[in-house]
């Protein structure tokens, strides 16, 4: 297991790469970083081994990239309830707040109270479902469908990276989520 943990702990400065394309801030970065980290750390590690036997590197690298989009892009990811929320609603022109202020003003105190509770976690484990599924499709159908979501390539863009159409990129893309559908009963 150390290994593997070397392995994500290697992968560090390419999440920091990753992580420019949803912003500039670098200390937004390091904590988004950090914090898909620590969700590498707390995860099951049956599957974060099946992650690293099956792709290696490359596998980790990908897992971490929808983390970490979604990390950015979610209002239900860890990240957004841990910082972003608080620090996005923070009154910049109000540094001295007495308490009469806050007991007149009720509903716009922050604080860092919001954590998620077990049911908006659920769905971190579909992707954890989405992933063991993924498996036993086709590895065009697969390897499609993870350019697309997990490196968050566009049909264009991927259309002109591979040389496929981009009617044919989305009919495998739409023909394999569809399958995943079904499978998981969404």
């Amino acid at each position: 297991m150390n290994k593997i943990y070397q392995a994500v702990a290697d992968c560090r400065k390419t999440f920091i790469e990753m992580s420019y394309t949803f912003t500039q801030d670098i200390n937004e970065i390091e904590e988004t970083v950090q914090e898909l980290m620590l969700y590498f750390m707390q995860m099951n590690p049956d599957t974060l081994t099946s992650i690293y036997e099956k792709d290696g590197t490359k596998g980790i690298i990908r897992y971490g990239a929808v983390v970490l989009r979604r990390s950015y892009t979610s209002t239900r990811s860890p990240y957004y309830y841990k910082y972003k929320k608080y620090y996005t609603h923070i009154d910049t022109s109000s540094t001295n707040i007495t308490y009469d202020i806050i007991e007149k003003d009720d509903n716009n105190r922050k604080h860092l109270y919001n954590i998620p509770n077990a049911e908006e976690y659920k769905q971190w484990q579909k992707l954890e479902l989405i992933d063991k599924a993924l498996d036993d499709f086709y590895w065009y159908d697969r390897d499609v469908f993870k350019l697309y979501y997990y490196e968050g390539n566009t049909l264009t863009g991927l259309a002109k990276k591979t040389g496929i159409s981009r009617n044919s990129l989305f009919t495998t893309i739409d023909k394999v989520r569809e399958q995943l559908k079904d499978l998981l009963d969404e």
